[in-house]
């Protein structure tokens, strides 16, 4: 009879040995998924498994290429479908079947093999010791990094193939000889090394990006000269670089701070383009080509010719020049180039026979040519450029960027392009009998016209004829003009009614003023009641009948810049009230006129006492701290307490007003957005507010939000602390913006070297002003998930929030080119940068 006691044993026994091994099996699994963004000596993977990064956004593994039976090793998107490839590894030696392995060899190095064990890539990095301690891990940026003793000593980003990745460098050193360059497939089924190549060109501290045939000097595309914010040779440049630059080295890279996977490839046709993942359309789609039309190939024109591609044909000799081949220019081979009608006198304007010296016709808005030579001297002025160009016999053109300096140049002018917007202007060289006569004693021409203008009988009767066609086309436009600002005015009397009507609650309705009533307040708007002068106009003191002091905000007559703006202001002011935003009392449309009337601030604007050396020390440390909680609340008020969210866009010191308490209060809302209760972003064609204060995204891309605030915030919260200004280190020949200074102090534990000395005394409590600092880098950073809300910094700020995050690097750190304050205004063409807001009308 069978012993039941022992059956159950057996039961037993073997019941624990299967929940032994279903244990080691879990965490045999659970270490497997936690590892397997790595290679190691006793891991590897085969032709079937895949490597993961830590993030989930890349993957490793074995592909081939379409059409191809080939095995390579490649990186893509984890995410991508189609599996497009951003790197290869063994690209030139492919594998014939899937025997593959990538593995770490016994020298220690990461490398491919098949089934046989023959090697077909290699790391390649000599004297390992250590080969058990070799690791290689696949990066959320796509990066393969191979470590020995946690040490990188080979990645995939200094060994790039066809694409361009967030956080990877292009170019190389001068002093080691490296270069960083992409190489296209040979096919879209060979991902080989093909025929072309895209590399940055070392041209001193102005460098361009070139697209080369290999095997020669044949180029296929270039992007003209790098000025510190754009290439000038890109007419539209919608996604900005990051620019690195250093005695020895000089390479360009670019970041993904909002997680849109921009990546830029370079295609086997020799097409550098700009792509981004969209995530609805589950696919790729193209931002930026360098191949838009026939003009953007190198050199399509020839010599001195000019292309245009709005023109047919697109090819047009410069003025001053005529086709070297006839025949072959009217049939459309343009390759020949132009030649002068008339060489050169070449002799110094200042010593020269006025009739027979040698002058320029200005181009504007163009591609400037190749071959520029940036003067090392610092020129600052246009006319300085001219003068260097002129007084050199060998000089036929010069061009002169803010960014870039004196540019001239001493052969050929070749690839030239006509663009609608941005470019530069270019001065080109000319004898004088090729001048055109109208302009020929004009120090600055303007013409962009390609052919001479001899005034025959036949032109003096074509100009009367123009003139008055002319003349007939002005009257006509400034009657539909005036008839427009009509039609306005009645719209924005309709909206200040309609604000009423939906606001009967508001306890201060807008009041509208009667000119004469404003004139009398004001005694005339003399000078001496004029307080300052802002983007759209004046703004003077004045005094009401019953005493009552106001501040009269009078637009220039006629304004349609500032139209929009009044709108918008009267429209979001008269809905929002708080104590530390400023009142508005009301507005006058009468005529030509357009004012908006606010309480009067004694002591005007925060930047009158923070960067007055005067006023400083009236701003001690707790009146400054009690400034930077008030605009906080103020900002959280509009953000979230306020009957709807307001976005201002263009907060700043010289917008925060003081009262006689020197109590703060935010003004001039003419930026402003209103958002709708589900609305967490917007985005914009049309860029506004001051440069220094703008976050990234809304530089680059147009998008802003709530975190648009929040940098401004921080970039103000950091002048307070520090008393100086965001452009003041603009004039500066050092590398650093306020930002990256506050920044490089942070990492060096020096934050007390920040503080205005003004504020330094036994008694200033450091605790506090470090909290402030740090939270004013957490809202400057450059991401803008990382930011924080203003409810968030209120809470930081008043210690309610305890423990802060370490902030993450900043945006705009670094200012490579000492840059006049209003360069980026030229560059930008809507911004300001510092007390001026530039903007463009739209419709909103």
């Amino acid at each position: 009879m069978i012993n039941l006691s022992v059956i159950c044993a057996v039961i037993v026994n073997r019941f624990l040995i299967f929940l032994q091994f279903s244990l080691l099996f879990f965490v045999f699994q659970t270490c497997y998924a936690v590892d397997n963004s790595t290679i190691t000596p006793t891991k590897a993977i085969t032709d079937s498994q895949t490597l993961t990064s830590s993030g989930g956004v890349f993957k490793l593994g074995f592909f081939s290429p379409p059409n191809s039976t080939h095995r390579y090793v490649g990186i893509w998107y984890e995410f991508d479908p189609k599996q497009n490839i951003v790197w290869v590894a063994n690209r030139d030696n492919p594998l014939k079947d899937s025997s593959g392995t990538l593995r770490i060899a016994d020298d220690g190095n990461l490398v491919i093999v098949d089934g046989r064990g023959v090697l077909y890539w290699t790391t390649n990095v000599s004297g390992i010791t250590a080969p058990k301690n070799s690791v290689a891990e696949l990066l959320d940026t796509g990066n393969l990094e191979f470590r020995l003793l946690n040490e990188s000593v080979w990645q995939s980003f200094d060994h790039p193939t066809h694409t361009f990745l967030p956080g990877m460098e292009i170019g190389g050193s001068t002093l080691t000889g490296k270069k960083l360059e992409l190489t296209s497939w040979k096919s879209e089924s060979d991902p080989s090394t093909g025929i072309f190549w895209l590399m940055l060109e070392l041209l001193g501290d102005h460098p361009q990006l070139v697209v080369r045939r290999n095997g020669s000097n044949s180029r296929l595309w270039r992007s003209g000269p790098w000025n510190s914010i754009i290439f000038i040779g890109i007419a539209e440049m919608t996604y900005a670089q990051a620019f690195s630059l250093s005695e020895d080295n000089m390479y360009i890279s670019f970041k993904d701070p909002n997680k849109m996977y921009p990546q830029f490839v370079l295609h086997h046709h020799g097409t550098f383009f700009g792509e981004q993942w969209d995530a609805d359309l589950d696919n790729w789609y193209d931002f930026w080509s360098s191949q838009i039309n026939n003009c953007d190939t190198y050199g399509t024109c020839g010599s001195f010719g000019s292309c245009n591609p709005s023109n047919l044909p697109i090819c047009s000799c410069l003025i001053g020049f005529k086709p070297k081949f006839e025949d072959e220019w009217s049939e459309g081979n343009w390759s020949g180039g132009c030649v002068r009608n008339t060489q050169l006198e070449c002799q110094d304007s200042g010593f020269g026979n006025p009739d027979t010296v040698d002058g320029f016709r200005k181009l504007e808005s163009v591609k400037v040519p190749d071959n520029a030579i940036v003067s090392l001297l610092l020129i600052s002025l246009l006319e300085d450029c001219k003068m260097i160009c002129l007084r050199n016999c060998s000089c036929l053109a010069y061009s002169y960027d803010i960014g870039v300096g004196c540019m001239t140049w001493d052969e050929n002018l070749v690839d030239i392009q006509q663009f609608t917007q941005r470019g530069a202007d270019l001065y080109i060289r000319l004898a004088h009998s090729d001048i055109d006569p109208v302009l020929k004693n004009s120090t600055d021409p303007a013409r962009k016209d390609n052919t001479d203008h001899g005034l025959s009988n036949n032109g003096i009767v074509i100009v009367i004829i123009a003139v008055l066609v002319g003349t007939l086309a002005i009257i006509i436009c400034t009657y539909l003009f005036w008839k427009w600002l009509t039609k306005q005015r009645g719209n924005i009397a309709a909206d200040l009614g309609n604000t009423h009507e939906e606001t009967p609650d508001h306890p201060d309705q807008v009041k509208v003023f009667k000119f004469q009533e404003l004139a009398t307040a004001t005694d005339n708007f003399t000078g001496a009641n004029m307080l300052g002068q802002g983007g759209f106009g004046q703004v003077y003191k004045g005094m009401l009948f019953d005493g009552q002091e106001i501040a009269v905000k009078r637009l220039s007559k006629g304004s349609i810049q500032g139209l929009e703006e009044f709108k918008n202001e009267v429209m979001v002011i008269s809905k929002v009230q708080h104590r530390n935003l400023v009142r508005l009392l009301g507005c006058c449309l009468e005529g030509d006129e357009k004012m908006l009337i606010y309480e009067y601030m004694p002591n005007k604007s925060l930047d009158a006492f923070l960067f007055d050396p005067t006023k400083q020390e009236l701003l001690d440390w707790k009146k400054r701290f009690q400034i930077i909680e008030g605009i906080s609340r103020g900002m959280l008020y509009l953000h979230r307490d306020s009957r709807m969210r307001v976005i201002h866009r263009d907060l700043k010191v010289s917008n925060i007003l003081l009262d006689e308490d020197l109590n703060p209060k935010i003004s001039d809302f003419g930026m402003a957005r209103i958002f709708g209760g589900n609305e967490q972003q917007a985005s914009t064609r049309r860029v506004v507010g001051t440069l220094g204060y703008m976050p990234p995204e809304y530089v680059l891309d147009g998008r802003f939000s709530e975190k648009s605030d929040v940098f401004s915030f921080g970039v103000l919260l950091l002048e307070v602390v520090s008393g100086r200004k965001t452009t003041s280190f603009h004039h500066l020949e050092q590398s650093l913006s306020l930002l990256g200074y506050a920044w490089q102090l942070w990492n060096e534990s020096k934050m007390e070297l920040l503080i205005d000395p003004a504020i330094l005394h036994e008694s200033t409590p450091l605790a506090e002003i470090f909290r402030c600092i740090q939270v004013g880098l957490l809202c400057v950073q450059e991401c803008a998930v990382d930011r924080p809300t203003m409810s968030t910094t209120l809470s930081m700020l008043t210690s309610e929030i305890t423990t802060l995050p370490a902030p993450k690097q900043p945006a705009f750190i670094e200012r490579r080119v000492p840059m006049p304050l209003d360069s980026f205004a030229h560059s930008l063409g809507a911004a300001s940068v510092n007390h001026l807001t530039m903007t463009q009308i739209e419709g909103r």
